[in-house]
């Protein structure tokens, strides 16, 4: 079995057809399609590693046929560098907000052609390389994480202890189910990410989801001086309030856990981190506060991927991860810096 790359070349002209079997023969599978429809057939049937793919054809034209490509499961993730002779910044801006990674121009130089397809096909082999990885890891720390959680059970029930011991072994026991949340998070965050997830909301007692977040931060809020509050409906919360949405349960602990820790590392000593709950008319209304000033220069990225400021280990990926879990509950994020106090505000619509 051939183990070479597939690339798909669409274009109406032959002789352009031509040129790139030329080319790319050597080193690729080449497939060829004339036209828009038989792209279409071949790209669903033979799911080529890449397409380059010509803008102006009688019929369905290029454009068309990557509007379809995105929105098949199958072909949507297949990389299409567009094929053109046009010259206006319009037509390549207009390729590449429908999704196409890049354009090609004629008449063909034979270095770029070749460096382009090899380049774009490194880069998506690598990101497999790593998705592989990463469920693999996500697969192999179940094992070792499920010794964790049920030790401390076992270990209770083999002695009389006294109450310090006991406590002890249900934070490592805790300790050991929030990892396991976080791993299958990654896999629900990866879904997310390529539009795939299947969100499944259920009547859920938010209060009580701050509140666990708040335990898992407590020893380090309280080391920095930092309190924690609670507030529902503009008066701070009894322990034992509560406060009803339809959402996923594990998905709201990842999202506050992310937005309430990154206010904490961020909170003046003396201050107080508060999560804020309201209800009005169809939508429930989350606000984290905490005193103090985002950096300017992540101002305007600051649910981006990867962004960060002013954090040693900070990966960037905490706002990022809430923003992802805000539009999966088909609500909305934002983020805003006024006097003196940051405010992320969440807005999820309800039934």
């Amino acid at each position: 079995m051939d183990d070479k790359p597939t690339v798909l070349a669409v274009d109406d002209a032959p002789e352009n057809l031509h040129v790139l079997m030329e080319l790319l023969k050597e080193e690729y599978v080449l497939l060829v399609a004339k036209d828009g429809e038989k792209a279409l057939q071949l790209a669903r049937n033979r799911e080529p590693d890449i397409i380059l793919l010509d803008v102006m054809m009688p019929g369905m034209d290029g454009y068309e046929v990557l509007r379809e490509l995105k929105s098949g499961d199958v072909t949507k993730d297949i990389p299409v560098i567009f094929v053109t002779s046009l010259d206006e910044a319009g037509d390549e801006t207009k390729g590449l907000a429908l999704g196409a990674i890049d354009y090609i121009t004629k008449p063909f130089n034979p270095d770029i052609v070749k460096a382009r397809v090899r380049n774009h096909l490194s880069l998506r082999e690598a990101v497999r390389i790593r998705e592989d990885v990463e469920r693999i890891m996500r697969h192999d720390l179940k094992s070792p994480l499920t010794t964790v959680i049920s030790l401390p059970q076992l270990i209770r029930m083999s002695g009389d202890y006294d109450d310090h011991v006991i406590s002890m072994l249900g934070r490592i026991e805790d300790a050991g189910y929030t990892l396991l949340s976080m791993i299958n998070m990654s896999t629900a965050l990866f879904k997310m990410e390529r539009g795939i997830y299947h969100f499944v909301p259920e009547k859920m007692d938010l209060a009580a989801v701050v509140r666990k977040v708040f335990v898992g931060l407590e020893d380090t809020a309280r080391m920095r001086g930092i309190g924690l509050v609670l507030e529902i409906e503009g008066e701070v919360a009894p322990a034992d309030q509560e406060f009803f949405l339809i959402g996923e349960d594990l998905l709201c602990y990842s999202m506050l856990a992310n937005l309430v820790g990154n206010s904490v590392d961020a909170c003046p000593k003396g201050e107080a981190v508060k999560v804020c709950l309201q209800r009005k008319v169809d939508s429930v209304y989350i606000s984290v506060r905490n005193p103090g000033e985002i950096p300017d220069e992540i101002k305007s990225s600051f649910f981006a991927k990867y962004a960060t400021a002013g954090k040693d280990r900070g990966t960037g990926l905490g706002t990022y991860s809430a923003k992802l879990i805000a539009e999966a509950h088909h609500g909305e994020i934002s983020m805003i810096n006024i006097d003196g106090e940051v405010l992320v505000n969440i807005s999820i619509p309800q039934p």
